[in-house]
């Protein structure tokens, strides 16, 4: 995770004799605001140690150790989460970019090893820390119709507090509390994921079509795209300089239009779909290189005539601050092509994220990994969109698309590849997904 790794490690600097920090914090000039600028015009990732000149450990720590080696090993908490007899309350957000899977693997951990404790996992539409800061009625453009910062303080929050330090009444708070977005509800479940969820792919079509009927026909049909590391997909569609908040529900029309980025999506739909839990792209993949990067989004498509909004473009410099209302509508969203999840996958680690493999040009692989959770309704009337590209620039490093130690790659080592997604009735690919039965089904969905 490029930008955020250098934006972050940047600002720490080394001292022989630590003392209190400035009164006005110097941030590292990037000599522009343009992040993609800045970091494609660096070239290779290694050239950014360089560049910190000294205090670069720390970013250093987090581009060699590429592997799932002794480093990480030893810092994965989730093993020691025992002996735990208090209890626990785990929050975190759907859209908090610095940490969106700590909280569901900490929720995880603790259950499986501490059974019999009072153990309760909340997820909001929150950024990072949001569920503490901010109102939670927004992030960009995506609206939440309340204030869901409030209302988790309120009967949430609170209630834990009372019931299990004062002794007040049960809170009765359910497993799992968890915000519901495209319909903007709360939800409670008595497990996460629900129980009543169940397995079903989102397959891969010909002529850009997305369904959850198997495909049936050519054996072995596939698109193609070329994809150049001199030229990689950005994340956003606007100048940023590290990694705007807002990314995360960010439209995505930008980069169906490109003809490195491929697009499939449903008809619209009759009836809602709502997704549970994480998501699972199962691929059949090949390439002209030796390996690549298969990034992976899941959108909603909004009808064409959706209100427009009344929110203001996001500005990155406020990346921090909650956006205000500016009256007019001021931005067409019909056919607003709302990131819900993506998650990019470095193709050698697809058989062990402890050792690499290189890919054999032209052979066509598996390419199976698992994006973070999420819980959205697609609502009757919008579509479901899956985009697939092999970069996502500079939210991730590139990818020479050559079978090298990427911290050492040189700039000969980065070339174009053709890359291919399969989706024949023999070479099925698709996202594994967890779709819940209809409101009222099984469960206690409140």
């Amino acid at each position: 995770m490029l930008a955020a790794n250098f934006g972050f490690y940047s600002a720490f600097r080394p001292q022989q004799n630590p003392q209190l920090p400035p009164a006005v914090r110097v941030p590292f000039d990037y000599g522009t605001k343009d992040g993609y600028e800045f970091f494609l015009k660096m070239g290779p990732i290694g050239n950014l140690s360089k560049l910190l000149e000294g205090r670069s450990a720390l970013f250093d720590d987090q581009m060699r150790h590429d592997t799932y080696d002794d480093y990480w090993k030893a810092r994965n908490l989730a093993p020691h989460l025992k002996n735990i007899h208090c209890a626990v309350l785990t929050v975190g957000g759907w859209f908090d970019a610095e940490d969106l899977q700590g909280p569901f693997t900490t929720f995880h951990s603790i259950g499986e090893n501490n059974p019999g404790i009072f153990n309760t996992l909340v997820v909001g539409p929150w950024v990072h820390g949001g569920w503490a800061r901010y109102d939670g009625d927004h992030l960009g453009r995506a609206e939440f119709a309340s204030n869901t910062g409030d209302f988790y303080r309120r009967n949430i929050l609170f209630p834990f507090f009372e019931q299990h330090l004062k002794g007040a009444p049960d809170a009765k708070l359910p497993k799992a509390y968890v915000f519901e977005t495209g319909t903007n509800v709360w939800r409670r479940y008595s497990a996460w994921p629900p129980k009543s969820a169940e397995t079903r792919t989102l397959y891969l079509q010909a002529n850009g079509g997305l369904s959850f009927d198997a495909p049936a026909g050519e054996t072995a049909a596939f698109d193609e795209y070329v994809s150049d590391p001199a030229k990689p997909v950005p994340f956003v569609n606007y100048t940023a300089q590290n990694v705007p908040q807002e990314y995360m529900v960010s439209d995505q029309r930008f980069a169906a239009s490109r003809p490195d980025v491929l697009a499939y999506s449903t008809p619209v739909l009759q009836e809602d779909v709502t997704i549970a839990g994480p998501i699972s792209p199962r691929l059949f993949v090949s390439t002209s290189g030796t390996d690549s990067d298969w990034d992976v989004k899941l959108i909603d498509v909004y009808p064409p005539d959706y209100p427009d909004s009344r929110l203001d473009a996001v500005k990155p410099e406020d990346r921090n601050q909650p956006q205000k209302d500016v009256g007019p509508p001021s931005f067409v969203m019909g056919g607003y092509e709302q990131l819900v999840r993506g998650e990019p996958f470095r193709g050698k680690f697809r058989r062990s994220g402890e050792k690499a493999e290189p890919f054999t040009p032209g052979k066509v692989e598996q390419v199976n990994f698992t994006i973070q959770d999420v819980n959205h309704t697609f609502r009757r009337g919008h579509r479901i969109m899956v985009q697939i590209q092999s970069s996502w620039f500079p939210l991730t490093d590139r990818n020479p698309q050559t079978f090298v130690n990427i911290p050492d790659a040189r700039p000969s080592d980065f070339v174009k590849a053709t890359e291919r997604v399969y989706h024949g009735k023999s070479q099925p690919s698709g996202i594994a997904v967890l779709v819940l039965a209809s409101p009222g089904a099984a469960e206690e969905r409140q």
